[in-house]
This record gives structure tokens, sequence and C-alpha cells, in this order.
């Protein structure tokens, strides 16, 4: 591997190997793939994702798992904006806080749910996911919401380029997910709860015997998706400009996917944000090539389901298993006793 990978594991390692390739094959097979105008749509579509995953990728260290997010996400957006329009419109301070306490609030139904009754997580999320869907398309009749306030629908541009085939923009929901992503770091790596969160997802048992506050982690883990979740919500309202039930719907399993293809384990204890934010662009690259091909829509998730299966069984041990083997010198051949020289 080259030195400038030297410094990341196994799995990381793979999955930019892996990425590099599609990506010079679509440059290869099409004209847009690498265009300033198609990169920066892509980075400002995953935006949203990218968020789902900074938060889905605690909950995973912790020990649990969650499939209600995007849900939540979409309840959050309805909330907010309703709550938003009763007090005046608000701004994005106000807006910011709103999505995140609302959001927090559902991740903690889920952590209740979960540390006081001992269900399972995915049953728990399971529930939740159609309770939560099942209540706001309920309570709004499927209705889209387009009156929002004009601080949410007006684009805000970073940095923008005009190039031979458009303008290229960089907008808020690129720079929103940058700060969930660092404060996502440092919470799993630089601050002693995320070290706590890393050792109950482990051994929740022995955690519980080093007095870690394995309720508080619960609350903690869940209520941190929650908060990402309504973010992440805010932003596809502010991308879309508008509120849409359904729009977030599905996403969930996309990014599931993807965060344990970056080589989070599904028993805890073990993940990384690199992989997670890796896992994304390699499913999130290849979606947008197959499109750009103009593969049959039928054939478009039968081709990224096969990726997505083979990328994560060769994921986690099986990397590091392959990257030992590579490593290790070989040792010269040596006849057997009694074998023909």
């Amino acid at each position: 591997m080259p030195k400038i990978l030297s410094g990341i594991g196994a799995t990381e390692r793979w999955l930019i190997v892996i990425i590099a390739c599609i990506g010079a094959g679509l440059a290869l097979g099409t004209d847009t793939f690498l265009t300033l105008v198609n990169m920066f749509d892509l980075l400002n579509y995953s935006a949203v994702n990218v968020i789902f995953a900074a938060g889905l990728l605690v909950v995973l260290v912790a020990g649990g798992i969650d499939i209600s997010f995007a849900v939540a996400a979409s309840v959050v957006q309805y909330l907010t904006a309703i709550t938003l329009m009763q007090f005046g419109g608000g701004n994005w301070a106000v807006g910011f806080g709103l999505a995140m306490l609302f959001g927090a609030g559902l991740g903690a139904i889920n952590a209740a749910l979960i540390y006081h009754f001992r269900i399972i997580s995915i049953v728990v999320t399971i529930a939740t996911f159609n309770l939560f869907f099942g209540l706001l398309m309920f309570f709004t009749g499927g209705v889209s919401i387009y009156m929002l306030p004009s601080w949410l629908t007006r684009r805000v541009i970073l940095f923008e380029q005009e190039t031979a085939v458009g303008w290229a923009e960089i907008t808020l929901p690129v720079a929103v997910m940058v700060a969930v992503l660092a404060a996502t770091w440092l919470l799993l790596r630089r601050v002693s709860i995320g070290r706590q969160l890393f050792a109950m997802g482990d051994n929740t048992e022995g955690a519980r015997r080093l007095g870690i506050n394995i309720g508080a982690m619960h609350y903690l883990a869940y209520g941190w998706l929650g908060a990402c979740a309504g973010i992440a919500g805010l932003m596809q309202a502010h991308y879309a400009q508008e509120v849409v039930p359904n729009a977030l719907y599905g996403r969930e399993l996309e990014v599931l996917a993807a965060v344990v293809l970056g080589g989070a384990r599904l028993g805890g204890g073990r993940g990384t944000l690199l992989g997670a934010v890796l896992g994304l662009v390699l499913i999130s690259v290849t979606q947008n090539g197959l499109n750009l091909l103009g593969v049959s829509p039928y054939a478009f998730r039968m081709i990224v389901g096969f990726i997505i299966l083979v990328a994560i069984s060769m994921s986690g041990e099986t990397l590091g298993f392959l990257n030992e083997r590579l490593r290790r010198p070989r040792l010269a051949h040596t006849p057997r006793k009694g074998a023909a020289s």
C-alpha cells in the first residue's frame, strides 16, 4: 500500500482502493462523472446520509442498532416546520435547536425502551420505525409542507465555480456535515465518554463492573443519533425546499450497510468515522455512476446490493487477514524430506 495509507486500517485501505478503481472506470466510461458539477452535486446530496452515518456509528459502537433514524428525521422535519411557523418563523439557530431537541427526544424513546425494558435494539427500532412513520402519515395525511420560513428555503452557497457544463456549487449541508463529523470524532476519540461507549459495546458486563453508567450510555448513543437525524432532516428540508413525509423513507438500510461496510461491527466495540464515510462514498459513487451509465432502475438496486454484499464480506477480519498476508514475507520453498530433487 502507498505510504499515505499506512496510518489507517485495513478496511479503509481496501475501500479507498475499490473507490479509486470504480472512479477510474466511470471516468473512462462517461464524460460527466469527473466534472466539477457532478462531484459537487454528489457531495451536496450525500451530506444528509453522512450526517446520518455519523450518528449511527455512535450507536453501533455502543453495541446497539437503529433503523428508525430516517423516519425520525421525517418526523422532526414536520415538528420543526410546524413549531417554527407557529412562533413567527425563527432563524437558523432556533431551527437547529428545535431539530436537535426533537431528534434527541425520539432517540431517548428508543433508549428507554431498550434499557429499561431489556428489549433487543433491533426489535425496538423496528417497532418505533413503524410507530413513528404511522403517526406521521396519520396526522399529516401524507401532505407535504411547502410554506416554510424564508431563511430555510433560501439557498446558502459556500462556494461556486462556473464551468463549461454549468455552475458547480457547494451548499450549506456540506458545512453542517463537516461540523457533525468533527463533533462525532471528538466524542468518540477525544473524550472519556467515547472510550466508555467503545467499552460498553465490546463487553457490556465488563463495562458495568468498571463503573460505567450503562443507562447513561444508552441515552447518549441514541440521543446523539436522534440529534444527528434531526439535523439531517433540517438539511433535507433546506436542500429540497419542502417537507415531504416519505422523502427519507428507505435511507436507513442504505446508511446502515455503508457504516457496516466501513468496518463498524454489528456486535459493538469497533468502528471508525473514516470507514463510515468511505462506505457511503462507495455506495454514492456506485449509484451515481450507474445512473450516468443509464442502467435500468430494476438492475440498479440489484447491482448496488451485490457490490454491498461483496464489500461487506471483504470487510473486518477478512481484510485484516488479507492485509497481514500481504505484509508477511514469503518463505523460500523447502522440499519435503524424501521428495525428488
